[in-house]
């Protein structure tokens, strides 16, 4: 599969991609991609999220292959039963584990207990082994839950610009590995 064979959809995690994270730059370079819509992305309420991602699913035209990070990716996990047959796959990108009652200090939701189902469509989850909002071992067993092959990037922190990733060059060339493994 191609980029331009496929709905590419952005789901960024808790407060949105900003303009130097990569989510942001890839649905910038990217022809199909669009960016789930989320009328406050300050509220962790997983209703909302899993509705936010199924109507970006539903508004694709070709097949749908999802992009998330973070809380985007435990959202993603949480949608994935009611996405059966119209993704064609998730790439999966630094998780946060949403089991933590205190992962952030002061923000209410209700994301856990996190999925540990496989995933109805194929899927790679690519993490940080510093990562302070999820140990490595911990996203290791999502992937294995979920069916995803994992991809260990070293010490890479949550895989966000603050982290020093902006464009992810090596993130997209993954990407695109994924994408032509996809039928």
């Amino acid at each position: 599969m191609r980029v331009s064979d496929a709905d590419i959809l952005i789901v960024p995690g808790f407060g949105n991609s900003g303009p130097d994270h990569w989510q942001s730059r890839w649905q910038a370079k990217l022809s199909t991609a669009r960016r789930i819509a989320m009328a406050d992305w300050n509220q962790a309420d997983r209703a909302v999220w899993v509705e936010a991602i199924a109507a970006g699913v539903a508004a694709g035209s070709r097949p749908v292959v999802i992009v998330a990070h973070s809380l985007g990716v435990v959202a993603t996990a949480h949608a994935a039963p009611g996405l059966a047959g119209r993704v064609a796959g998730a790439f999966l990108v630094a998780p946060s584990d949403w089991d933590k009652p205190d992962l952030l200090p002061g923000v209410v939701h209700d994301f856990a207990p996190i999925p540990q189902l496989p995933l109805p469509f194929p899927s790679v989850l690519v993490a940080s082994s510093n990562d302070p909002y999820c140990p490595i071992q911990r996203a290791s067993d999502f992937a294995e839950a979920w069916g995803s092959e994992f991809v260990d990037a070293g010490e890479a922190g949550h895989i966000n610009a603050e982290s020093g990733h902006g464009p992810w060059p090596e993130g997209l060339m993954k990407f695109a590995g994924f994408l032509s493994r996809l039928p």
